[in-house]
């Protein structure tokens, strides 16, 4: 998919930004956006034209890997086609009682023992999608949907403690709703004669969607951070299937909300206040952005053209990639040591996979192959397998110096 197939709206686009920016006013460029200033940006132009677009093509990708000769992209084909048993996955319970995580940073390990079932969901739905698109088998799509019915029909999840000094369930729910509906909207176009099943589900993840972005957040973090543009993932994702605008709107919201948070040289401050995990929630946030701009492009708006104050998301990008090589780009007030355990993680770089297929950035490009194939349960799934040009990259590279070598020299000292 090149830059030349996004729809043009340019000029709409455009004006959009110089709307927003009047909007906001006074508001410095250095603060986040507040509750209040994001709801009365008026987004009514942004409405769902094709509910069945998805965040990436499906049909057209399952021709191409049918017909492909890639290496890599084969070996990730041949690990799903191996299959996995529906009835396996249909014994794992819906989570139905008061859903309860402890922080992740004071109690690591508690965390992923608590977070182990909600993990196992995300890679259930992900697994299940991804093996449809590896085989073409309806047995796959429908058992996506058998699963998330059950769910849906016991009201799964409804149910999260929510406490400003303890939202850890809530961070932990939508990440389980995008997970959700991404894999959903990869099945369902190709799912017949399951209407009440469907409607099941899509009830479910309405009802879900709204009972969790009810909760605005905290002022000047989790209302506007990238836990935002979490909630913001799963708004435009449900929005986009149930035709709903106003979720849809959501998602756009948080790209606006971005945009106008930037700074001159593209930093998002809330995240880069993290200290010396900025680098890594810089990235966080572009985990969430990238994908969310991607589903409104392909409801065929220039999102990726859009500028507020004359920054766009391109910005972000590149302080990010500038701050990777060398921390000394972050600016004096961040420490030169950064926090780089991420950068050996490749669920972290989905985003970069769908902002290659427009963009083709060299310094991704040399980024990216030691870090292929890359998935992520919850934020997109299979995403090499789902958009990789196959010409971008032949063989996994199994190198285990890569990290403290090539590709990850600006961290490798820190």
């Amino acid at each position: 998919m090149s830059n030349s197939a996004i729809p043009s709206s340019r000029r709409r686009t455009a004006l959009r930004g110089l709307v927003a920016a009047a909007l906001l006013g006074a508001a410095s460029s250095a603060a986040a956006l507040t509750i209040a200033e994001r709801e009365a940006l008026d987004l009514s132009d942004y409405t769902v034209n094709d509910p069945e677009a998805g965040y990436f093509d499906v049909e057209a990708r399952m021709a191409l890997l049918d017909d492909t000769h890639n290496a890599m992209l084969l070996q990730e084909l041949d690990e799903l086609a191996t299959g996995v048993s529906c009835r396996q996955l249909l014994s794992i319970p819906p989570i139905t009682t008061r859903l309860r995580v402890p922080g992740f940073y004071p109690n690591p390990e508690e965390w992923r023992l608590a977070s182990e079932p909600l993990f196992q969901f995300e890679d259930s739905v992900s697994l299940l999608a991804g093996s449809f698109v590896a085989t073409g088998d309806d047995y796959y799509a429908d058992c996506l949907v058998t699963f998330l019915e059950r769910w849906a029909v016991n009201d799964a999840l409804m149910d999260f403690h929510y406490e400003s000094m303890e939202p850890q369930a809530w961070f932990a729910t939508e990440s389980m709703i995008f997970a959700a509906a991404m894999a959903y909207s990869v099945v369902r176009p190709h799912v017949e004669d399951r209407e009440q099943e469907q409607a099941d589900v899509e009830d479910w993840l309405k009802r879900l969607s709204d009972r969790h972005i009810g909760i605005p957040g905290e002022e000047g973090n989790s209302c506007c951070n990238n836990h935002f543009y979490r909630r913001a993932l799963y708004a435009a994702m449900v929005g986009v299937l149930l035709e709903d605008d106003e979720l849809f709107q959501i998602g756009v919201s948080a790209v606006y909300s971005a945009l106008h948070d930037l700074t001159e040289d593209g930093a998002l401050p809330l995240e880069v206040a993290r200290g010396r995990r900025a680098t890594h929630y810089q990235n966080y946030a572009l985990l969430y952005l990238i994908p969310i701009m991607e589903i409104v492009s392909r409801q065929g708006y220039d999102i990726y053209s859009l500028e507020i104050d004359g920054r766009d998301i391109h910005d972000a990008v590149d302080f990010l990639m500038q701050a990777i090589y060398d921390p000394a780009n972050l600016g004096e007030d961040v420490p030169l040591e950064q926090f780089g355990g991420f950068l050996q993680d490749p669920q972290y770089f989905v985003w970069m996979e769908l902002y290659q297929t427009r963009f083709d950035d060299p310094r991704i490009a040399d980024f990216l192959p030691r870090l292929r194939p890359i998935y992520n349960r919850s934020a997109g799934g299979y995403m090499t397998l789902y958009v990789m040009p196959p010409e971008a990259q032949q063989q996994v590279i199994i190198d285990d110096d890569a990290p403290a070598t090539q590709g990850f020299d600006g961290l490798a000292a820190h």
